[in-house]
């Protein structure tokens, strides 16, 4: 079996995590030549093409394995630190900054109880890279091997992973005071909400037809859209007037209480269930990770 430069496979994760050589030069303190030295020799150890030098760059499939690879290397060094901290406490040593450990967590997660459950590692010292994506979407970070797992919608375990339940996010249709009086003053309906503009992440975001659709027992369903991909930023926009937000409860709880926002569907609350896929690999860290995220979000989130 073949033994890969862990170097070269540095080298290549940061291509694909910056996005290009440069910027990855720049990352490792090497010259560009050196990376594209390191890329080739790599290239020609596996016999195929690691990098398709498209915009953005992205990795092959043979390139994906390797970036798996480079990710479980560093989920061991992280697992080694660990253990060496336990045994000799005043012990320097750590990840460096270029072997972060990468995790993607949709958007919303990130805005409500997500880092609270990650805080005690980062704390720890642990060098953490938080990738943000559609719920729907950030299971192709997994399977590209450019984390060591998600949280997802998708219920059903990847391959070579394993999967747990985190409970469901419960999204509300809310706007601001004024403006629902003067745009929808009797609620969200199924004969208003065309009038209106929705807030969405970006063109991906579906979560806002999905709500009016089930709502209202309608098939399918047109919306206007603003695009705001923060979703703080859009509870921000929709008490300034924007428009309708669907967002999580977790959200717009306070706001809600304080007169803000108000709920233009009071009777419905769309539960989006949200998983944790992860590599099926036995890891004291990624243990950890596990448990963090499965217990704070079994205190946050409804039951799925």
């Amino acid at each position: 079996m073949s033994s890969y430069d862990p170097a070269a496979l540095e080298c290549l994760a940061a291509i694909v995590e910056e996005g290009g050589f440069e910027r990855a030069a720049q990352r490792l303190h090497i010259t560009q030549s050196a990376v594209s030295q390191r890329l080739r020799a790599l290239e020609s150890q596996v016999g195929s093409v690691l990098i398709v030098r498209s915009r953005p760059l992205k990795a092959t499939p043979a390139g994906q394995l390797l970036l798996k690879h480079c990710q479980q290397l560093r989920l061991l060094r992280a697992d080694l630190e660990r253990d060496l901290r336990d045994l000799t406490p005043g012990s320097a040593g750590g990840l460096r900054e270029d072997e972060r450990i990468a995790l993607a967590i949709n958007a919303d997660s990130i805005a409500t109880w997500a880092p609270d459950a990650l805080q005690p590692l980062v704390q720890d010292g642990l060098p953490l890279e938080v990738i943000a994506d559609d719920q729907d979407f950030t299971p192709e970070w997994l399977r590209s091997g450019q984390v060591l797992g998600c949280v997802t919608t998708l219920a059903q375990a990847l391959r070579g992973c394993k999967v747990l339940p985190l409970g469901a996010m419960r999204y509300v249709a809310v706007a601001a005071p004024d403006y629902a009086q003067a745009h929808l003053p009797q609620g969200l309906t199924a004969h208003n909400f065309h009038r209106v503009p929705f807030l969405s992440y970006n063109r991906k975001d579906d979560m806002q037809a999905e709500f009016v659709a089930r709502c209202f027992g309608l098939p399918r369903v047109a919306l206007g859209h603003i695009y705001l991909p923060s979703s703080e930023g859009q509870v921000r926009a929709v008490r300034a007037g924007w428009g309708v937000g669907v967002v999580p409860e977790l959200l717009a709880r306070s706001a809600l209480a304080q007169g803000e926002l108000v709920n233009l569907a009071p009777a419905f609350a769309l539960p989006i269930a949200l998983y944790w896929h992860c590599w099926n690999l036995q890891s004291a860290l990624l243990d950890a990770l596990t448990g963090a995220l499965t217990a704070h979000a079994a205190q946050v989130l409804d039951a799925a």
